[in-house]
């Protein structure tokens, strides 16, 4: 068994909703990164998904689009952006879910980067501009180094094309909420839910659902596992705090493992 089914099996005998928390590599620079995942990680995080930084960040919001250009900025590549999960897994054994484009895939060939990733101990991939029609060759080498993929579904996703999706991906699928990007919203909307329970009556017995975009708040991580969801993937909300506290490292590291808490304490018990 991988470690991201592991994980989702060890939060299902528990009762307990998992949650994903992204950070962009790199942001505020290379070094910190495996700071910030570990006070993530003593926060509670059951899975951490980190960002590849890319020039062109279609799905992102201001936020993490901000974020992105503070860590290109820093001069982060994805060589060094697995050399950063080289050493978070080191202390942690996590699963780590490395979000990225297809672009740097492309750019530094289908089967390099597997070798990197694999190396470094990268449970899964996301990749958010590739469509599953177009993956096969992407997830047969992704199959040969043992590395999840874990695809999108939109809310905009057609039933047919959305079975597929379900059949092809692996580790969990990642629900996209909302039309739009990235970002914290005030609150979850009715529409949202009804998405839930409506991809729930697919994924279920089949793959975990884990549901992200707009979450930000302890309340709308318990709302989005009470209705089914396996797993609750915030992003916006840790990378506003690494925005507003990078100059002050010891306070943005406190407040990351303090949001992280709040969070993981609201789907402890969701129910």
């Amino acid at each position: 068994m991988k470690e991201i089914a592991r994980t989702f099996s060890r939060l299902k005998a528990k009762g307990e909703g998992g949650l994903i928390a992204y950070v962009t590599a790199g942001d505020p620079e290379p070094s910190s990164t495996p700071k910030i995942v570990e006070a993530i990680i003593d926060g509670g995080a059951d899975i951490i998904e980190v960002g590849i930084p890319f020039s062109d960040p279609i799905a992102d919001g201001p936020t993490i689009q901000a974020a992105t250009e503070r860590a290109l900025k820093a001069g982060t590549t994805p060589k060094k952006v697995f050399k950063v999960v080289e050493e978070i897994k080191v202390k942690n054994k996590l699963p780590i879910v490395v979000l990225t484009y297809f672009n740097p895939i492309f750019k530094m060939g289908l089967k390099s980067f597997f070798e990197y990733a694999a190396a470094s101990g990268v449970d899964g991939i996301i990749v958010a501009d590739l469509p599953v029609e177009e993956a096969e060759e992407y997830r047969r080498v992704a199959e040969t180094h043992e590395v999840d993929t874990v695809f999108l579904a939109a809310p905009s996703t057609s039933t047919e094309r959305l079975e597929r999706i379900i059949g092809s991906t692996s580790g969990f699928l990642y629900l996209v909420s909302i039309f739009g990007v990235t970002g914290a919203r005030e609150e979850i909307q009715d529409f949202t839910i009804r998405l839930i329970k409506k991809t729930l009556h697919r994924t279920s017995g089949k793959v975990p659902l884990a549901v992200g975009f707009g979450i930000s708040k302890p309340e709308h991580a318990r709302l989005v596992i009470q209705n089914g969801a396996q797993a609750a993937i915030v992003g916006s909300g840790f990378v506003k705090i690494i925005e507003q506290k990078r100059n002050v490292e010891e306070e943005m590291l406190k407040e990351l493992r303090e949001y992280a808490c709040c969070l993981k304490e609201s789907i402890k018990n969701p129910r």
